[in-house]
């Protein structure tokens, strides 16, 4: 909404524009009226839509052409006034003003007009009639008053409106012609209403109907004005009202009634507390709230978070097969102005047997924007209503920013959940494989991802002493061999090679001396391609003399050509090394290290299926 208004009079001489204002200001007829009023500012205290107001006046015997020009261009609401028993300066409202100012203003953006009728007094009829066609003619004329200077009658009332014009204007919302919303409007009013529609049903009842009365204007209605309602809706809507609860269409036809009764500010407050500029676009300070993330600092979800992203997964899971089809997804992303989603992501996280996204590849994928594009998913919640939902000031409240790195270091402690393994490898070394392996996917399932709709990502869970960790590993393809800051920021370094091809060490070896043998970020050798017979690597020393050297665990061997889900072990490792960078070389070679990690994962796994099924069975 507009932090001010600023509103012009104009019309032809004598016919009491600064008698209007003087009036409105001394609450009395002024004996003596200057040419022209100074410009006045109300404070917003005083003012209705508490919104400061400035009042501006035009004489042409005291300005020019060039200074009108310019005063219409700043003003946001014009009030063309003319005399009730004056009927030139009725025909001079179209014949001279409105063409002035259309010609002196910018086509795309429309300036509200008032016509003003002043004098009423003097006469004992309404000049409505005459001035009807003309509302008619011009949709840009959002209303007409009729008022007397002299003993006060609607003088407050044409201010009034004129500020509402500004601040609910009706152009953006409603067709005069068709006396119908606008499409951009129906658009915005579908999404609140699919946003406040909290179990997906189609319906608003009576509780969601509350929650929405509570949101935008912090009362709940009584039952009885309720029914009211909706008794209102049926008798004038077909399909308005189903199973006692109120439809979209039921829901569109009551703004349609609001703004016809002139009662726009109404549907303005539903729009603007759902996050919608005056342009019915959502605003940039609703979509992108300030959320500051120190260097050295990753972002994730919190556990409000999560809940509230579980219960949209839970209302558009129609089926209850814990997996989102293409058409429920759709559904889900109806609110967006777009679709976030490509077909990449499907081999991002884990999905089902069809390829739909389950539960777990849900919350990973969203795990993963947050933790990458904290802003792009600041965008997301706002879209999905998350402030509105949550009963939130903004969608900050769903991230938490973790502490600096350094710190976990010093204190040989984290309290991060999301771990990036950056994946180096020379062409051809499987690495690729190795992302797909996380996701469950064997060899054979990766020949069926065609390649325009491969993902340089994967992310999914693992436990960890009993810990859910979300571990997220990114395939690292340097430009022109060079690696940028985003390409070492990581917790942990796998640097994979061929085992059954003699030059594919070659490669990790020259990265990991380049890049990271001076660093404190723990690095891990996997030796791919295990099913393969193993050839000797052309290089001057064995791959496990080479992690020796360096203070690494040896090299892992891992492959993906199985017949069942590949073995995930590999990556509880590679988080457990994440999770304690500061653990020491023997530590990692010690069997019963490794076994605490191992047996938590394996524990919790079951854990974590036997609640899956409990889950199913309540759902």
């Amino acid at each position: 909404m507009r932090k001010d208004v600023r509103i012009l009079l104009v019309g032809e001489p004598k016919v009491g524009k600064t008698s209007l204002i003087m009036s409105l200001v001394s609450e009395e007829f002024p004996e003596v009226v200057p040419y022209r009023a100074e410009e006045i500012t109300i404070p917003a205290d005083v003012t209705p839509e508490r919104v400061p107001t400035h009042i501006v006046d035009y004489s042409d015997a005291e300005q020019t052409e060039e200074q009108l020009f310019q005063e219409i261009s700043k003003a946001n609401v014009i009030c063309i006034v003319y005399s009730v028993n004056n009927k030139k300066s009725i025909d001079k409202v179209t014949s001279h003003w409105i063409p002035l100012i259309t010609e002196n203003t910018d086509k795309d953006s429309r300036v509200p007009l008032i016509l003003v009728g002043n004098k009423s007094d003097l006469v004992e009829h309404s000049s409505m009639e005459t001035v009807l066609p003309i509302m008619n003619q011009y949709t840009e004329i959002e209303t007409c008053v009729e008022c007397s200077a002299k003993n006060l009658k609607n003088i407050s009332e044409l201010f009034y409106y004129a500020q509402k014009a500004v601040l609910h204007p009706t152009g953006p919302l409603y067709c005069p012609e068709n006396k119908d919303l606008k499409l951009a409007c129906i658009k915005a009013l579908a999404r609140i209403y699919k946003v406040s529609d909290l179990d997906n049903d189609g319906i608003l009842n009576d509780n969601e109907l509350n929650f929405f009365q509570r949101t935008c204007f912090n009362t709940p209605l009584a039952p009885q004005a309720l029914e009211d309602v909706k008794n209102v809706v049926r008798k004038n809507v077909i399909d308005g009202v189903r199973d006692n609860g109120l439809t979209l269409k039921g829901f569109l036809f009551l703004h349609t009634l609001f703004i016809q009764r002139g009662r726009h500010e109404t549907t303005w407050t539903v729009l603007r507390r759902f996050g919608y500029d005056d342009d019915l676009e959502l605003h940039q300070d609703y979509l992108f709230p300030l959320l500051k993330v120190p260097p050295d600092c990753t972002t994730e979800l919190n556990h409000n978070a999560y809940l509230f992203l579980q219960g949209i997964f839970d209302k558009h899971d129609k089926d209850r097969d814990c997996a989102l089809s293409p058409e429920e997804l759709r559904d889900l992303f109806d609110v967006f102005p777009y679709m976030p989603w490509g077909p990449d992501v499907n081999n991002t996280v884990c999905t089902n047997d069809q390829g739909w996204i389950t539960y777990q590849g849900y919350l990973s994928l969203w795990t993963l924007t947050t933790y990458l594009d904290v802003q792009r998913c600041l965008e997301y919640l706002g879209y999905l209503g998350y402030p509105i939902v949550a009963e939130q000031e903004s969608q900050v409240a769903a991230i938490m920013v973790t502490r600096d790195k350094k710190i976990d270091l010093q204190k040989k402690q984290t309290q991060r959940s999301v771990f990036r393994c950056n994946v180096f490898g020379d062409v051809g070394s499987g690495k690729s494989g190795f992302l797909q392996a996380f996701l469950g996917r064997n060899r054979m399932r990766q020949k069926h991802i065609p390649e325009e709709h491969r993902s340089y990502y994967a992310i999914s869970t693992t436990y960890v002493y009993g810990q859910e960790k979300y571990l997220l590993l990114n395939e690292v393809y340097p430009e022109d061999e060079y690696l940028s800051d985003a390409d070492l920021a990581c917790d942990i370094v796998c640097l994979v090679y061929d085992s059954s091809n003699p030059y594919s060490f070659e490669y990790c070896a020259k990265v990991f001396k380049e890049y990271f043998m001076d660093t404190k970020t723990p690095c891990m050798m996997i030796a791919a391609k295990s099913d393969l017979a193993e050839v000797k690597q052309h290089y001057g020393c064995t791959p496990l003399e080479f992690c020796r050297k360096h203070k690494m665990p040896p090299p892992q061997s891992f492959t993906c050509n199985t017949a069942d889900v590949p073995n995930k072990e590999i990556y509880t490792k590679l988080t457990t090394m994440a999770m304690h960078p500061h653990v020491t070389q023997a530590h990692l070679k010690s069997s019963t290290f490794w076994l605490r990690a191992s047996v938590g994962a394996t524990v919790f796994a079951v854990l974590g299926l036997a609640m899956y099924r409990v889950l199913l069975k309540q759902r």
